[in-house]
């Protein structure tokens, strides 16, 4: 599956269980020796809400959410009438999610409230780190880090283009001020209400597009003054429409998803 580019090996484990070890996972998510994917979504009961999601990556570590996957089982479940509900809850393991099917390919999903202070993000500093100056092999970045559940580190760009996305990505997710590493989004602002983003997702590198990734600079924008609570992400692989709600501090997430094949591997 996919949404916005944002790619997805998804196992429907409903029916029984899936026990993939770290080694597993990652000759699954090999782009020339498995099927390659951005990530692993398993599909199991949950006693809290009305579906589970597990989320792996690629490196074998377990991610605690996905925005971009919430959208991707929401249409899988109501594309193979598992569900004829047109709201589901979701549980990840940062808690239970609401994703609302508004047409055939566009999911809304509420992302939840955003964690600002250093230690819930996890960052290794202290208060808020909004536009703070951040210093790696001999370049300073401005950097703004939020939590949607997981953890991002935002930076403003003057030119996208011309960014070293692949240089910098691994050595931010990596730094030892976050402590269970960081996705990192370099972000090109074109408007109040437009700008163009490519992520380095902690244990995949970069991807084609992060639906929290994109909450995060949704956040991130509003935070620094650069952009309205209305904001279009555009991301290598597509388009998403975020909203940062006034009243219920709540992110919501809206974009596509689509099964692309199915298929059967011996592992």
């Amino acid at each position: 599956m996919q949404g916005a580019g944002n790619d997805f090996i998804f196992i429907n484990a409903l029916k029984g269980r899936c026990g993939l070890n770290r080694q597993q996972i990652r000759q699954l998510c090999h782009r020339q020796l498995g099927v390659g994917a951005d990530q692993i979504l398993i599909l199991q009961r949950s006693r809290k809400a009305d579906f589970k999601m597990k989320i792996f990556n690629p490196d074998g570590s377990e991610a605690e959410m996905c925005g971009n996957g919430l959208r991707a089982l929401t249409r899988y479940v109501n594309e193979r009438k598992i569900s004829t509900k047109k709201t589901l809850t979701v549980e990840t393991k940062k808690g239970v999610h609401e994703a609302q099917i508004l047409s055939k390919n566009r999911i809304r999903v509420d992302m939840g409230p955003p964690f600002l202070k250093g230690q819930e993000i996890p960052v290794n500093l202290r208060g808020r780190i909004i536009n703070r100056p951040f210093k790696i092999e001999g370049r300073e970045f401005r950097i703004t880090c939020v939590s949607i559940g997981n953890p991002h580190c935002v930076i403003f760009v003057d030119n996208l283009a011309h960014c070293p996305v692949t240089t910098y990505g691994p050595l931010i997710e990596n730094h030892s001020i976050f402590p269970k590493r960081t996705n990192v989004e370099f972000v090109e602002i074109h408007n109040k209400n437009h700008v163009t983003a490519r992520v380095w997702e902690r244990g995949a590198g970069e991807t084609l597009a992060c639906g929290s990734g994109a909450c995060a600079i949704n956040v991130a924008g509003v935070l620094n003054g650069f952009t309205e609570r209305k904001l279009t992400v555009k991301l290598k692989g597509g388009t998403l429409e975020l909203e940062w709600n006034r009243d219920s501090n709540h992110i919501f997430m809206t974009g596509p998803a689509q099964i692309t094949f199915e298929g059967e591997i011996k592992v």
